[in-house]
């Protein structure tokens, strides 16, 4: 095998690779929007498209797995290759935790009576928090494809919004279950999902840590993070 058939396989790999991670977020992206859908209009059809489709999240995570141990093995990469295979397989590791969170969401919505919904001002929150986290993800991802280390960092900057909206919220659910004991149980369940897009945040915010380390052999400086 020549050398230069063997750095066109590996760039076919790693240009592979890339793709896998890209479609897998958008899978990701979308699910978290989706899973708020279904929260906000009680669309109990939505809430199972979300179900079903993690496990599309699950297998690209498996296609991703593979591979990134087939690049390692076969092409022994180097340096910055190296550090972008390792980061790919974290990375996916990640996503897929997005959109198990996602699926979460889209249990709780089920869980939450249609006449509660109305009831409840962090239903009028709680879409604002999941679009900071959603557009988190994408940007991110738009990190990723670009090997942007400036838009990982202002992604992680993100992540204080995300939290400032889940206090909030925190705060706002506890009142209203003081109030109106007979709503615990629906009250819970919009604790669990802000937990949740909470948890989307973080999550993006560790893939933008290894975006940062892929693109610069380092991770962001502590007041970033």
């Amino acid at each position: 095998m020549t050398m230069e058939h063997t750095v066109k396989a590996f760039d076919e790999d790693i240009t592979k690779l890339r793709g896998l991670i890209a479609e897998m977020g958008g899978l990701a992206e979308v699910a978290v929007q989706e899973s708020m859908d279904a929260l906000v209009k009680g669309d109990e059809e939505l809430a199972e498209k979300v179900i079903r489709g993690d496990k599309q999240i699950d297998a690209l995570e498996s296609q991703i797995d593979k591979l990134a141990v087939r690049i390692i093995a076969l092409r022994a990469p180097m340096a910055d290759d190296l550090r972008e295979v390792i980061a790919a397989l974290k990375i996916a590791g990640v996503v897929e935790r997005i959109g198990d969170y996602s699926k979460n969401i889209a249990k709780a919505s089920r869980e939450i009576p249609t006449a509660n919904r109305k009831q409840f001002e962090p239903l009028t929150l709680l879409p604002a928090m999941a679009e900071v986290a959603a557009e988190m993800v994408h940007d991110v991802l738009t990190a990723y494809a670009a090997r942007d280390a400036q838009q990982a960092r202002e992604v992680i900057a993100a992540d204080e919004r995300v939290d400032a909206f889940y206090n909030s919220i925190f705060r706002n659910v506890v009142s209203h279950m003081v109030e109106n004991p007979s709503t615990i149980s629906s009250a819970a369940q919009l604790l669990f999902v802000a937990r949740n897009i909470e948890r989307i945040g973080d999550h993006a915010t560790n893939v933008a840590e290894m975006v940062h380390f892929a693109a610069t052999g380092n991770y962001p400086p502590d007041e970033d993070v």
